[in-house]
C-alpha cells in the first residue's frame, strides 16, 4: 500500500443536508486526513471544465445545473490507498446499489444527486486536485 492523494467533493446536495462534519468525520475514521479544503460555487465555466471528459454524455447539462446549484466543499485527501478508501466510503453512484453504511446508501436521494464526487484513478485525482488546489494548494500534515 502506499501513501496517495485524492481530491472528494461534498456536492450542493451534501452541503444543503449540513453532512460536512458527518462526512469529514467518516474520512477521518478510515484513517484519511484532509490536507486542502475550501467552499465555493462552482460557475458554469469551471463545472463545465472540471466535467469536460462527460461533455458529450446526455446528463452533462443536468450535471453542471446541478453541481451549480449551490455550494460545494471541496477537499483534498490523503493517506494510505486514498483513492480506494475514499470510494468505498462513498459507495456505489447509484444509491440503491451503495453497501449500507456507505455515505450514498446513507444520504443520497438519487443517482443524480448523490451527495459526494470522487476521484477515480491518480492520474485523475492529480488533475483534479490541480484544478481547484493549483501547485501550491495543498498543505502537507506534519503532526
Amino acid at each position: 500500500m502506499s501513501v496517495e492523494q485524492t481530491l472528494s467533493i461534498i456536492k450542493p446536495d451534501g452541503v444543503q443536508k449540513n453532512l460536512i462534519g458527518e462526512i469529514y468525520s467518516r474520512f477521518e475514521k478510515a484513517g484519511l486526513e484532509i490536507v486542502a479544503a475550501r467552499m465555493l460555487r462552482l460557475s458554469k465555466q469551471q463545472a463545465e471544465g472540471f466535467y469536460a471528459v462527460h461533455a458529450e454524455r446526455p446528463f452533462f447539462k443536468d450535471l453542471v445545473s446541478y453541481m451549480t446549484s449551490g455550494p460545494v466543499m471541496v477537499q483534498a485527501l490523503q493517506g494510505e490507498d486514498a483513492i480506494a478508501k475514499n470510494r468505498q466510503i462513498m459507495g456505489a453512484t447509484n444509491p440503491a446499489e451503495a453497501d449500507k453504511g456507505t455515505i450514498r446508501a446513507d444520504f443520497a436521494d438519487s443517482i443524480e444527486e448523490n451527495i459526494v464526487h470522487g476521484s477515480d484513478a491518480a492520474d485523475t485525482a492529480q488533475q483534479e486536485i490541480a484544478f481547484f488546489f493549483g501547485d501550491d494548494g495543498v498543505c502537507e500534515r506534519t503532526r
